[in-house]
Protein backbone atom coordinates (compact mmCIF):
# COMPACT_ATOMS: atom_id res chain seq x y z
CA UNK A 1 0.00 0.00 0.00
CA UNK A 2 1.32 3.48 -0.94
CA UNK A 3 2.09 5.65 2.11
CA UNK A 4 0.36 8.90 1.31
CA UNK A 5 2.22 12.09 2.29
CA UNK A 6 0.76 14.18 5.11
CA UNK A 7 -1.16 17.07 3.48
CA UNK A 8 -0.08 20.54 4.63
CA UNK A 9 -2.89 23.10 4.28
CA UNK A 10 -2.09 26.81 4.44
CA UNK A 11 -4.85 29.08 5.78
CA UNK A 12 -4.34 32.71 4.80
CA UNK A 13 -6.36 35.91 4.98
CA UNK A 14 -6.14 39.42 6.33
CA UNK A 15 -6.61 40.22 10.00
CA UNK A 16 -10.13 39.51 11.21
CA UNK A 17 -11.16 37.42 8.19
CA UNK A 18 -11.87 34.36 10.36
CA UNK A 19 -8.74 32.18 10.11
CA UNK A 20 -8.71 31.32 13.81
CA UNK A 21 -12.46 30.59 13.71
CA UNK A 22 -11.76 28.09 10.93
CA UNK A 23 -8.97 26.47 12.98
CA UNK A 24 -11.18 26.26 16.05
CA UNK A 25 -13.92 24.65 13.95
CA UNK A 26 -11.52 22.03 12.55
CA UNK A 27 -10.21 21.24 16.03
CA UNK A 28 -13.76 20.86 17.32
CA UNK A 29 -14.64 18.57 14.41
CA UNK A 30 -11.50 16.60 13.49
CA UNK A 31 -13.58 13.53 12.51
CA UNK A 32 -10.99 11.31 14.17
CA UNK A 33 -8.01 12.78 12.32
CA UNK A 34 -5.04 14.04 14.29
CA UNK A 35 -4.38 17.62 13.22
CA UNK A 36 -1.11 19.49 13.63
CA UNK A 37 -1.88 23.22 13.78
CA UNK A 38 1.02 25.61 13.18
CA UNK A 39 0.48 29.28 14.01
CA UNK A 40 2.94 31.26 11.90
CA UNK A 41 2.66 34.46 13.90
CA UNK A 42 3.45 36.07 17.21
CA UNK A 43 1.07 37.30 19.88
CA UNK A 44 -1.59 35.43 21.81
CA UNK A 45 -3.82 33.09 19.80
CA UNK A 46 -6.89 31.50 21.40
CA UNK A 47 -7.56 27.90 20.40
CA UNK A 48 -10.78 26.79 22.06
CA UNK A 49 -10.30 26.95 25.84
CA UNK A 50 -6.52 27.11 25.47
CA UNK A 51 -4.29 30.14 25.13
CA UNK A 52 -1.21 29.42 23.03
CA UNK A 53 1.58 31.89 23.73
CA UNK A 54 3.22 32.89 20.46
CA UNK A 55 6.76 31.81 21.33
CA UNK A 56 8.92 29.99 18.82
CA UNK A 57 8.52 26.22 19.05
CA UNK A 58 5.90 26.38 21.82
CA UNK A 59 3.64 23.35 21.50
CA UNK A 60 0.38 22.40 23.22
CA UNK A 61 -1.08 18.88 23.00
CA UNK A 62 -4.87 18.85 22.78
CA UNK A 63 -7.08 16.14 24.25
CA UNK A 64 -8.04 14.70 20.86
CA UNK A 65 -4.45 13.98 19.82
CA UNK A 66 -4.07 17.21 17.85
CA UNK A 67 -1.15 19.56 18.37
CA UNK A 68 -0.97 23.34 18.32
CA UNK A 69 2.42 24.97 17.73
CA UNK A 70 3.70 28.51 17.25
CA UNK A 71 6.72 29.24 15.09
CA UNK A 72 8.25 32.02 13.03
CA UNK A 73 8.99 31.64 9.32
CA UNK A 74 12.64 30.69 9.85
CA UNK A 75 11.70 27.64 11.91
CA UNK A 76 8.75 26.48 9.82
CA UNK A 77 10.58 23.92 7.68
CA UNK A 78 12.17 22.26 10.72
CA UNK A 79 8.86 22.16 12.61
CA UNK A 80 7.07 20.57 9.65
CA UNK A 81 9.78 17.92 9.44
CA UNK A 82 9.32 17.13 13.12
CA UNK A 83 5.55 16.93 12.82
CA UNK A 84 5.87 14.59 9.83
CA UNK A 85 8.50 12.30 11.33
CA UNK A 86 7.64 8.56 11.61
CA UNK A 87 5.73 7.93 14.79
CA UNK A 88 4.32 11.46 15.07
CA UNK A 89 0.85 10.06 14.24
CA UNK A 90 -0.27 13.33 12.59
CA UNK A 91 -2.75 12.95 9.72
CA UNK A 92 -2.93 16.53 8.44
CA UNK A 93 -1.08 19.78 9.17
CA UNK A 94 -2.81 23.17 9.03
CA UNK A 95 -0.71 26.35 9.00
CA UNK A 96 -2.33 29.65 9.95
CA UNK A 97 -0.41 32.32 8.06
CA UNK A 98 0.16 35.73 9.58
CA UNK A 99 -2.66 38.14 8.74
CA UNK A 100 -0.23 40.54 7.08
CA UNK A 101 1.97 38.00 5.31
CA UNK A 102 2.05 37.02 1.66
CA UNK A 103 1.36 33.26 1.83
CA UNK A 104 3.17 32.52 -1.42
CA UNK A 105 6.47 32.09 0.41
CA UNK A 106 5.06 29.20 2.43
CA UNK A 107 3.53 27.65 -0.70
CA UNK A 108 6.93 27.75 -2.41
CA UNK A 109 8.53 26.19 0.66
CA UNK A 110 6.11 23.27 0.52
CA UNK A 111 6.31 22.77 -3.24
CA UNK A 112 10.12 22.78 -3.07
CA UNK A 113 10.28 20.45 -0.08
CA UNK A 114 12.15 17.20 -0.62
CA UNK A 115 10.54 15.60 2.45
CA UNK A 116 8.63 12.59 1.06
CA UNK A 117 6.34 12.56 4.11
CA UNK A 118 4.94 16.03 3.34
CA UNK A 119 2.47 16.87 0.57
CA UNK A 120 0.85 20.08 -0.59
CA UNK A 121 -2.69 20.32 0.79
CA UNK A 122 -3.71 23.64 -0.74
CA UNK A 123 -3.85 27.37 0.00
CA UNK A 124 -7.17 28.36 1.56
CA UNK A 125 -7.80 32.11 1.49
CA UNK A 126 -10.34 33.31 4.06
CA UNK A 127 -12.16 36.51 3.09
CA UNK A 128 -14.36 38.68 5.30
CA UNK A 129 -17.47 39.13 3.16
CA UNK A 130 -18.83 41.93 5.35
CA UNK A 131 -15.61 43.96 5.03
CA UNK A 132 -14.41 42.83 1.62
CA UNK A 133 -14.82 46.14 -0.22
CA UNK A 134 -13.08 48.06 2.58
CA UNK A 135 -10.32 45.43 2.86
CA UNK A 136 -9.71 45.63 -0.87
CA UNK A 137 -9.30 49.42 -0.65
CA UNK A 138 -6.79 49.09 2.21
CA UNK A 139 -5.01 46.03 0.80
CA UNK A 140 -5.25 45.94 -3.01
CA UNK A 141 -2.81 43.00 -2.93
CA UNK A 142 -5.77 40.83 -1.94
CA UNK A 143 -6.51 40.49 -5.67
CA UNK A 144 -3.20 38.67 -6.13
CA UNK A 145 -3.80 36.50 -3.06
CA UNK A 146 -7.17 35.40 -4.48
CA UNK A 147 -5.67 34.50 -7.85
CA UNK A 148 -3.05 32.39 -6.11
CA UNK A 149 -5.49 30.60 -3.77
CA UNK A 150 -6.72 27.05 -4.38
CA UNK A 151 -9.95 27.58 -2.39
CA UNK A 152 -11.63 30.78 -1.20
CA UNK A 153 -13.86 30.85 1.88
CA UNK A 154 -16.21 33.83 1.66
CA UNK A 155 -16.62 34.00 5.42
CA UNK A 156 -19.12 35.98 7.57
CA UNK A 157 -21.67 35.71 4.77
CA UNK A 158 -24.36 35.83 7.47
CA UNK A 159 -23.47 39.49 8.03
CA UNK A 160 -24.15 40.44 4.40
CA UNK A 161 -27.58 41.33 3.05
CA UNK A 162 -28.99 38.76 0.62
CA UNK A 163 -29.11 41.40 -2.10
CA UNK A 164 -25.32 41.81 -1.83
CA UNK A 165 -24.29 38.18 -1.44
CA UNK A 166 -24.49 37.31 -5.14
CA UNK A 167 -22.49 40.42 -6.13
CA UNK A 168 -19.74 39.50 -3.68
CA UNK A 169 -19.66 35.85 -4.75
CA UNK A 170 -19.36 36.84 -8.42
CA UNK A 171 -16.72 39.50 -7.70
CA UNK A 172 -14.57 37.21 -5.57
CA UNK A 173 -15.05 34.33 -8.00
CA UNK A 174 -13.88 36.51 -10.88
CA UNK A 175 -10.80 37.63 -8.96
CA UNK A 176 -10.06 34.00 -8.06
CA UNK A 177 -10.07 33.02 -11.74
CA UNK A 178 -12.52 30.13 -11.57
CA UNK A 179 -11.21 28.66 -8.31
CA UNK A 180 -13.98 27.42 -6.00
CA UNK A 181 -15.56 30.04 -3.73
CA UNK A 182 -17.47 28.71 -0.73
CA UNK A 183 -19.74 30.99 1.36
CA UNK A 184 -19.32 30.26 5.08
CA UNK A 185 -20.29 31.56 8.49
CA UNK A 186 -18.03 31.44 11.56
CA UNK A 187 -15.40 29.54 9.54
CA UNK A 188 -17.57 26.43 9.45
CA UNK A 189 -16.59 24.18 6.58
CA UNK A 190 -16.88 20.41 6.32
CA UNK A 191 -13.39 19.01 7.08
CA UNK A 192 -13.97 16.45 4.30
CA UNK A 193 -13.53 19.30 1.81
CA UNK A 194 -10.02 19.96 3.11
CA UNK A 195 -8.69 16.52 4.00
CA UNK A 196 -9.65 12.87 3.64
CA UNK A 197 -11.87 11.06 6.05
CA UNK A 198 -9.66 8.05 5.32
CA UNK A 199 -7.45 9.33 8.12
CA UNK A 200 -10.21 8.66 10.67
CA UNK A 201 -9.30 6.01 13.19
CA UNK A 202 -11.68 3.26 14.13
CA UNK A 203 -13.07 3.72 17.63
CA UNK A 204 -14.37 0.96 19.81
CA UNK A 205 -18.02 1.29 20.74
CA UNK A 206 -17.59 0.85 24.46
CA UNK A 207 -18.87 2.69 27.49
CA UNK A 208 -16.52 5.58 28.26
CA UNK A 209 -16.38 9.22 29.25
CA UNK A 210 -16.78 11.81 26.54
CA UNK A 211 -13.43 13.10 25.31
CA UNK A 212 -12.54 16.79 25.35
CA UNK A 213 -13.16 17.19 21.61
CA UNK A 214 -16.55 15.48 21.83
CA UNK A 215 -17.63 17.82 24.62
CA UNK A 216 -16.65 20.79 22.46
CA UNK A 217 -18.09 19.38 19.23
CA UNK A 218 -20.65 21.48 17.45
CA UNK A 219 -24.26 20.21 17.35
CA UNK A 220 -25.54 17.90 14.65
CA UNK A 221 -27.74 20.55 13.04
CA UNK A 222 -24.56 22.52 12.32
CA UNK A 223 -23.04 19.52 10.53
CA UNK A 224 -26.04 19.07 8.27
CA UNK A 225 -25.65 22.39 6.47
CA UNK A 226 -21.87 22.05 6.06
CA UNK A 227 -22.35 19.62 3.18
CA UNK A 228 -24.53 21.93 1.09
CA UNK A 229 -21.75 24.28 0.00
CA UNK A 230 -19.69 21.83 -2.03
CA UNK A 231 -20.12 18.77 -4.20
CA UNK A 232 -18.21 15.57 -4.80
CA UNK A 233 -18.38 13.63 -8.06
CA UNK A 234 -17.39 9.97 -8.25
CA UNK A 235 -16.15 8.37 -11.46
CA UNK A 236 -15.19 4.75 -12.13
CA UNK A 237 -14.14 2.88 -15.28
CA UNK A 238 -13.02 -0.70 -15.86
CA UNK A 239 -11.45 0.06 -19.24
CA UNK A 240 -8.03 1.76 -19.27
CA UNK A 241 -7.74 5.54 -19.35
CA UNK A 242 -5.90 7.28 -22.18
CA UNK A 243 -2.95 9.14 -20.53
CA UNK A 244 -2.90 12.06 -22.97
CA UNK A 245 -6.67 12.53 -22.66
CA UNK A 246 -6.51 12.54 -18.86
CA UNK A 247 -3.68 15.07 -18.88
CA UNK A 248 -5.72 17.34 -21.17
CA UNK A 249 -8.58 17.13 -18.65
CA UNK A 250 -6.20 17.93 -15.77
CA UNK A 251 -4.74 20.88 -17.68
CA UNK A 252 -8.21 22.33 -18.28
CA UNK A 253 -10.28 21.35 -15.25
CA UNK A 254 -13.84 22.66 -14.97
CA UNK A 255 -14.32 25.74 -12.81
CA UNK A 256 -14.88 25.06 -9.14
CA UNK A 257 -12.68 21.94 -8.87
CA UNK A 258 -10.65 22.02 -5.65
CA UNK A 259 -9.36 18.49 -5.17
CA UNK A 260 -9.14 15.24 -7.12
CA UNK A 261 -8.02 11.93 -5.69
CA UNK A 262 -8.09 8.26 -6.54
CA UNK A 263 -6.42 5.56 -8.60
CA UNK A 264 -5.90 5.44 -12.35
CA UNK A 265 -5.55 2.38 -14.59
CA UNK A 266 -3.64 3.26 -17.76
CA UNK A 267 -3.51 -0.26 -19.16
CA UNK A 268 -0.59 -1.28 -21.38
CA UNK A 269 1.12 2.16 -21.49
CA UNK A 270 1.33 2.11 -17.68
CA UNK A 271 2.99 -1.31 -17.78
CA UNK A 272 0.50 -2.76 -15.34
CA UNK A 273 1.21 -0.22 -12.60
CA UNK A 274 -1.30 1.62 -10.43
CA UNK A 275 -1.10 5.42 -10.42
CA UNK A 276 -2.58 7.25 -7.42
CA UNK A 277 -3.71 10.76 -8.36
CA UNK A 278 -3.69 13.76 -6.01
CA UNK A 279 -4.54 17.30 -7.08
CA UNK A 280 -5.18 20.48 -5.09
CA UNK A 281 -5.90 23.57 -7.17
CA UNK A 282 -3.30 23.59 -9.93
CA UNK A 283 -0.99 21.24 -8.02
CA UNK A 284 -0.77 17.76 -9.53
CA UNK A 285 1.01 14.63 -8.40
CA UNK A 286 0.86 10.93 -9.32
CA UNK A 287 2.30 8.21 -7.11
CA UNK A 288 3.22 4.91 -8.70
CA UNK A 289 2.79 1.51 -7.04
CA UNK A 290 1.90 -2.09 -7.85
CA UNK A 291 -1.62 -3.47 -7.99
CA UNK A 292 -2.31 -5.81 -5.10
CA UNK A 293 -2.77 -9.52 -5.66
CA UNK A 294 -6.37 -10.04 -6.72
CA UNK A 295 -7.02 -6.27 -6.85
CA UNK A 296 -9.26 -5.24 -9.74
CA UNK A 297 -7.49 -2.98 -12.18
CA UNK A 298 -9.84 -0.05 -12.68
CA UNK A 299 -9.95 3.72 -12.41
CA UNK A 300 -11.72 5.22 -9.39
CA UNK A 301 -11.67 8.99 -8.92
CA UNK A 302 -13.40 11.53 -6.70
CA UNK A 303 -13.64 15.18 -7.76
CA UNK A 304 -14.39 17.69 -4.97
CA UNK A 305 -15.27 21.35 -5.33
CA UNK A 306 -17.84 24.11 -5.14
CA UNK A 307 -20.23 25.15 -7.91
CA UNK A 308 -19.30 22.12 -10.00
CA UNK A 309 -21.05 21.21 -13.21
CA UNK A 310 -21.27 17.58 -12.16
CA UNK A 311 -22.58 16.33 -15.50
CA UNK A 312 -19.70 17.99 -17.32
CA UNK A 313 -17.14 16.48 -14.94
CA UNK A 314 -18.49 12.95 -15.51
CA UNK A 315 -18.78 13.51 -19.27
CA UNK A 316 -15.23 14.86 -19.60
CA UNK A 317 -13.77 12.02 -17.53
CA UNK A 318 -15.70 9.43 -19.52
CA UNK A 319 -14.16 10.89 -22.68
CA UNK A 320 -10.72 10.03 -21.28
CA UNK A 321 -11.41 6.28 -21.35
CA UNK A 322 -9.70 4.42 -24.17
CA UNK A 323 -6.40 2.74 -25.03
CA UNK A 324 -3.89 4.92 -26.91
CA UNK A 325 -2.43 3.94 -30.27
CA UNK A 326 0.10 1.13 -29.59
CA UNK A 327 2.54 3.00 -31.82
CA UNK A 328 2.43 6.02 -29.47
CA UNK A 329 5.25 4.88 -27.20
CA UNK A 330 5.53 8.31 -25.56
CA UNK A 331 1.91 8.58 -24.41
CA UNK A 332 2.90 8.33 -20.72
CA UNK A 333 5.58 11.04 -20.73
CA UNK A 334 3.35 13.83 -19.40
CA UNK A 335 2.05 11.57 -16.64
CA UNK A 336 5.57 10.53 -15.62
CA UNK A 337 6.64 14.18 -15.32
CA UNK A 338 4.28 14.46 -12.37
CA UNK A 339 4.98 11.03 -10.86
CA UNK A 340 6.65 10.41 -7.54
CA UNK A 341 7.89 6.83 -7.25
Amino acid sequence: MVRQPIPVIIVAGFLGAGKTSLLNHLLRNPQGARIGVVVNDFGKINIDALSVAGQVDSTVSLGNGCLCCAVDASGLDDLLARLARPGSDIDVIVIESSGLADPRGMVRLLLNSTNPRLGYGGLVEVVDAAEFDATRRRHPEIDQHLRFADLVLLNKIDRVAESDQRRLAELVGGLAGGKPVLPTSHGRVDPALLFDRGAVRERQDVARQLSFDELLAEPDDCHEHLHTGYQSVEFAADDPVHPRALMRFLDDRPDGVYRMKGQVHFGAPGQGQKFTLHTVGDFLRFQRSRWGRGEQRRTQLVVIGSGLDQDRVRRDLAACVGEPDPADEHSMLDVLKYTRT
